[in-house]
């Protein structure tokens, strides 16, 4: 999966890129990716950092759009003739190249090393005066070359003298003609005649209007004033061409500067950009090490607005040393942030490795990693006929066959999508092995077997999503060394679940008990009365109405919670089966399933119903279990017989 989209970074590098003017330097920016050399990273941070300062300290930097800038060094590389337009780019960017020369001759006084790009910046002030000089408004100027300013004269007055002449014609037949002005067509000065007298003024039609009845007419007493006026405009065309051609040559000769030039303002609009995103973001500049750890302190997720995210607190340290947490497992409510606080671990490692600032407190540290995997949402394809858990399973596999130690792995709701005894051995197992390839992950679950896996391995640790309850609000705050819960049951019963159903939910649960571990809150119920408001809210011990079992001497574990004579569902093929026989040393307990007895490892059982609720009290189980000989033989020893009572487990 690829983790730059699924973590969002590619919106990121999207918001960045819109911070730059220049082409190319939001086409880099797009394709920022994580740096792998420690030195590199921690010097385009520093790079970061010294743009901002400059930034706040002497404003916006004049950078150039450079638009269509390539093309035009191109063109005059190939030999082609820049028109007026293309040189007046050039100009513009000559300008701007001095402006961000004077900028950063001011930005020496920060001693950063941005301050001396300036020196790499050529004035080209002759190339700069010559193109002013000659072009203006992108056109040739008639100062451009004396030959032109002469022709341009001559024009002129061949001009005036040819509307002179036409004007004496209008107003001595006024009557011939549709308008009472000189108009041109066709590139010449022509007479509106209308069509009835066409024939009464000598000269050339050079067009008609479009309804036919006008005439436009080059009167013969102008024409050899119109034919000079062609050849001057001749003259004047191969003048131009021969300027444009010449400031071309000059452009050529400076082809390297300008493309230093352009280069140098390319890279410093990459570097502003970065500073302006930083500045938008409220960033910092954070710690980069070879060490693995991670230390965020009140960090925020991007693309959240700032009022609406909570600040997030989290650290993991890994190594080899005795302390060393390699993962971290999160819990917690659904919707009560496990996925945002996961991406926003990803992101903004992936966003510090890159040498952008994060929004986060000073102090926090991001270490460098040789990739960034994660396997978050659903992923369910109908084209690839995929399901959730498929789509997990295809992740991981390609995960654990690159994932090293220099990795970071993120997994979101491992080992769901499946039979709930599967996926939480799945998910152990994953962990397990991340675990012992000593990578860096952190992943978000509901299984409770896997908080207490991660609780009692050596490199994993616990956290949790704090919730309201009171409120029935997420608070979207992360606690390190604390597992959480789902409080599903919780949130039915302040909700008005049916008292009965919850029951019966807590039965399915956690095998008709009000908690499987003395951590779990107790939750009353009054099956007589669902709609009173005051029997759906929980009985406390604390002010948070949270009431906690008080621990006995002794917890038992749960394959010591179960019971000869409880009905239980085995997993994964939810077969119905009876308990005969209570754990062994192994965690195996027997159960009776058709008739047939196993011995089955208690974490693919699931109270379905207690044998308080089967059967009467000092109920003789001997009944179910054992066979008409079996029970006859006891009975036989109970009376003091010598009987030897060999067992038979029946098919």
């Amino acid at each position: 999966m690829n983790a730059n989209n699924t973590l969002e970074f590619n919106i990121i590098l999207e918001t960045l890129a819109e911070h730059a003017l220049s082409q190319k330097a939001r086409e880099k920016l797009l394709s920022l990716k994580p740096f792998l050399n420690e030195r590199e990273c921690k010097a385009k941070m520093q790079e970061t950092t010294e743009a901002r300062n400059i930034l706040e300290g002497i404003g916006t930097p004049p950078l150039a759009s450079m638009k269509e800038l390539d093309k035009i060094l191109d063109l005059t590389e190939k030999g082609s003739m820049l028109t007026p337009e293309q040189l007046t780019g050039i100009c513009g960017f000559i300008a701007s190249c001095k402006r961000m020369k004077k900028y950063l001759k001011k930005a020496e006084a920060f001693n950063t090393d941005i301050g001396f790009y300036g020196h790499s910046l050529s004035p080209l002030d002759m190339l700069f005066e010559e193109i002013e000089r000659c072009i203006r408004n992108e056109g040739v100027d008639d100062g451009a070359s004396s030959v032109l300013r002469d022709i341009r004269r001559k024009i002129e007055n061949t001009k005036s003298a040819v509307k002179i002449k036409l004007e004496g014609i209008l107003r001595s037949k006024k009557e011939w003609f549709a308008d009472g002005y000189v108009t041109i067509r066709n590139g010449r000065f022509v007479l509106p005649v209308k069509k009835g007298y066409k024939n009464q003024l000598s000269g050339t039609v050079i067009d008609t209007s479009s309804t036919g009845s006008t005439c436009f007419i080059e009167p013969t007493a102008v024409r050899k004033l119109q034919e000079e006026l062609a050849v001057l405009q001749i003259d004047e065309d191969n003048e131009i061409r021969k300027i444009l051609y010449t400031l071309t040559v000059l452009v050529e000769e400076h082809i390297n500067e300008l493309r230093i030039n352009k280069d140098c303002m390319e890279t410093l609009d990459f570097i502003f950009a970065k500073a302006k995103l930083s500045i938008e973001m409220k960033a910092v500049s954070v710690s980069i090490t070879t060490e693995r750890k991670i230390i965020i302190k009140q960090g925020r997720h991007p693309l959240l607005k700032p009022d609406l995210c909570v600040p997030l607190d989290f650290e993991i340290r890994g190594g080899m040393s005795a302390d060393a947490i390699n993962g971290v497992v999160i819990t917690g409510p659904n919707t009560g942030g496990k996925t945002v606080a996961l991406k926003t671990i990803g992101l903004l490692s992936i966003m510090a490795q890159s040498g952008l600032h994060v929004p986060v407190s000073p102090g926090s540290v991001f270490c460098m990693h040789n990739s960034v995997f994660c396997d978050i949402g659903d992923g369910q394809s109908i084209s690839e006929n995929l399901s959730t858990f498929s789509s997990h399973i295809q992740n991981i596999v390609a995960i654990l066959q690159e994932v090293s130690r220099e990795s970071l792995v993120l997994l979101d709701e491992l080992g769901s999508g499946t039979d709930p005894a599967e996926g939480m051995g799945l998910a152990i197992a994953i962990l397990a092995e991340l675990n012992q390839r000593g990578c860096l992950f952190v992943a978000t679950t509901h299984y409770p077997e896997i908080k207490d896996f991660a609780k009692n391995t050596k490199g994993l640790m616990n956290a949790r999503m704090e919730f309201d309850r009171e409120n029935l609000q997420p608070l979207y705050k992360l606690q390190i060394g604390e597992a959480g819960e789902s409080c599903a049951l919780y949130i039915a019963q302040r909700l008005g679940f049916p008292g009965h159903m919850l029951k019966r939910a807590q039965k399915e649960a956690y095998g008709g008990r009000s908690s499987e571990s003395r951590d779990r809150p107790t939750i009353m119920f009054d099956e007589d009365n669902t709609n009173d408001e005051d029997n759906n809210k929980i009985d406390t011990i604390s002010h948070n109405k949270i009431q906690k079992e008080v621990p006995k001497e002794k917890t038992p574990s749960r394959s010591e919670s179960f019971n000869i004579g409880d009905c239980v569902r085995v997993y994964p093929q939810k077969y119905l089966g009876i308990v005969y026989k209570r754990t062994n040393e192994k965690g195996e307990l027997g159960v009776q399933i058709k008739d047939k007895k196993q011995l089955i490892n208690h974490k693919r059982l699931k109270l379905f119903l207690p044998a308080s609720e089967l059967y009467p009290e000092d109920y003789d189980f001997s009944i179910i279990f054992d066979s008409v000989a079996i029970r006859k033989a006891r009975h036989q020893l109970e009376k003091g017989h010598d009987v030897i009572i060999e067992y038979e487990e029946r098919d």
